[in-house]
């Protein structure tokens, strides 16, 4: 059930970014114009995979999400594993499948769940190096849903808006990547980070999720009550643009029942009620602004394991003081 439906909400939301944003991909690809000397070659995308980097925070006033990975830790230490700077684009991949082939000598790194690496069929630890002709292969990750793949150099294709993050919602940025994509590298520059163990992200059996009231908490009847006791599951329509949830129904004041509030921003981390009660917490790729209220808001550093959440997963909020 969770797998076979974020497969399907990929497979969705990559026909619909591609619709909009073909004219980025022969931008980077197929301009027989432009030449690159360190490239890696996309043999297979598995359900999703999407250029992703920190994101373009501060364009809300033009309508643009923020965008840029959803579990920051994990990207960021893919960047100094390889010695890239934290903010160097590279590649978030759902549910593994990725298949590369590196047209140059690179290091890689890949950070985020426990995820079986191939190089050349044979299992390989990261960080790892590819020789020019190698071939790197995701198998399904463990313990999470998005996987980080980070090269020497990063990925350096065209930006919007100062980011080369692909987001969802808007169509900015490069689209979902495809088999034939043809990815352009910078050159190195930094020393790669030693670790002694690689942790790896590990959703927990019930996620436990801080949440700080507010703005529209006045529209609920005992608001800390209901969160603490409320008890839901992650739904498998979650994706970059939010968590739904399914489970308890938030009730609404007597005298806010069937009202509605005029659109108005909205930030990542932000829990916002629609009508029948059902709790959505927004990510990266979250529209601006939204006309349902607010009920708190999650902290930043609560969000990477709701991106790796994997739909039936348990989940319960904790209001904070």
């Amino acid at each position: 059930m969770t797998r076979e439906s974020s497969l399907q909400n990929a497979r969705v939301e990559r026909s619909e970014h591609e619709s909009r944003t073909l004219r980025t991909r022969e931008s980077y690809v197929q301009d027989p114009r432009v030449q690159h000397s360190r490239t890696l070659t996309v043999l297979r995308t598995g359900p999703q995979t999407l250029i992703q980097d920190l994101g373009r925070p501060g364009n809300a006033h033009l309508g643009v999400p923020p965008s840029g990975a959803l579990d920051v830790p994990s990207f960021t230490l893919a960047n100094r594993l390889v010695g890239n700077p934290e903010d160097a684009a590279g590649l978030e991949v759902l549910l593994g499948g990725l298949s590369l082939r590196a047209d140059t000598s690179c290091t890689i790194a890949v950070t985020g769940p426990t995820t079986p690496t191939w190089v050349n069929g044979v299992l390989r630890d990261s960080p790892l190096h590819l020789a020019a002709g190698d071939t790197l292969t995701l198998g399904t990750p463990r313990g999470g849903l998005r996987s980080y793949v980070a090269v020497s150099g990063g990925i350096t294709v065209p930006a919007d808006l100062g980011s080369r993050s692909t987001d969802l919602l808007s169509g900015l940025g490069p689209a979902p990547l495809q088999p034939d994509d043809e990815l352009p590298l910078g050159d190195p520059t930094g020393v790669p980070v030693g670790v002694d163990v690689l942790v790896p992200v590990q959703v927990p059996d019930e996620l436990i999720v801080p949440v700080f009231l507010g703005p529209r908490d006045d529209w609920f009847d005992n608001p800390t009550r209901q969160l603490s006791a409320g008890r839901w599951t992650v739904s498998d329509r979650s994706n970059r643009v939010g968590i739904r949830l399914t489970g308890t129904a938030l009730d609404r004041v007597s005298c806010r029942v069937g009202q509605e509030l005029p659109s108005e921003g909205l930030i990542t981390g932000a829990v916002q009620v629609p009508a029948d009660g059902s709790p959505v917490v927004f990510l990266a790729d979250h529209p601006t602004t939204g006309g349902y209220p607010v009920i708190g808001v999650v902290p930043e550093d609560a969000l990477p394991l709701l991106g790796q959440a994997i739909p039936g997963t348990p989940l319960r909020f904790a209001p904070q003081p």
